[in-house]
């Protein structure tokens, strides 16, 4: 029996083939039930901030993400391995994923030192990247490389490489019930010819991620948890791709 399985319960009439995609689905997990579509709440470090387990349960919460980055710099995912993993370090009983670090390629890259997010309407001029300028008051603390992302830590400012099978074995340490392949997600600011590279550059991480999840999955390898981590994929890309698309 798979680890996840995802069931629809109900789905929006197409009327007139217009594409209509609207669905109610369920999501079963070793921890539990998600009702999608689902608000995933965030706790960064294993920790939900300002609300206890039992308070994130009471808001209605199904789910729980937390960061692969800034977990594997503190306290460290081998320490949460042997802490039980990440279920037990933050009491919380429910299902629980964690991102790849792709976020934190584009926070503490592209949009490092700037007011710029994943949500953003283009319309000051300072604001594109086109050149890819450094123009911030700092360097980048991520670097994006063919085979990987260099990231200066900014807790002490040790540098840290991270590869799609460092990624994995990160979150496999982690032992959350959903996990994601590395990417990297771009700014929403990028032109069209670097959103291509990135796109095909985080599909060949996603193939190397798959692989080295097998690899770990290996039946013949004891596992520390009672059920395995099932592996899952995001689907980004900028503006300047999806207008493409879209006129194709």
């Amino acid at each position: 029996m798979p680890a996840i399985k995802f069931t629809i319960e109900k789905e929006l009439p197409d009327v007139a083939g217009r594409g209509v995609l609207g669905r109610a689905g369920k999501i079963t997990t070793p921890h539990g039930e998600i009702l999608t579509p689902a608000f995933v709440s965030v706790g960064t470090k294993a920790t939900v901030k300002a609300l206890t387990p039992e308070q994130i349960l009471e808001t209605g919460a199904q789910v729980v993400l937390a960061n692969t980055y800034h977990l594997y710099l503190e306290p460290g995912d081998e320490r949460v391995k042997q802490f039980g993993g990440l279920h037990k370090f933050m009491n919380w009983r429910g299902p629980m994923m964690t991102d790849s670090g792709g976020f934190q390629v584009f926070s503490l890259g592209a949009a490092y030192g700037k007011e710029l997010s994943k949500i953003t309407k283009i319309t000051d001029p300072s604001q594109i990247l086109a050149e890819r300028s450094l123009d911030r008051e700092g360097p980048p603390l991520a670097q994006v490389g063919s085979d990987g992302v260099s990231f200066r830590s900014h807790i002490d400012g040790s540098l840290h490489y991270i590869t799609p099978e460092k990624s994995i074995e990160i979150q496999h340490n982690l032992g959350a019930d959903i996990i994601f392949a590395f990417d990297e997600c771009t700014s929403p600011t990028e032109d069209f010819r670097y959103q291509e590279e990135a796109l095909e550059r985080t599909h060949r991480w996603a193939e190397r991620s798959l692989e080295h999840h097998k690899k770990l999955l290996d039946p013949s390898q004891p596992s520390p948890w009672p059920a395995r981590s099932t592996l899952t994929v995001l689907v980004l890309g900028g503006a300047s791709l999806r207008k493409i698309w879209r006129l194709q």
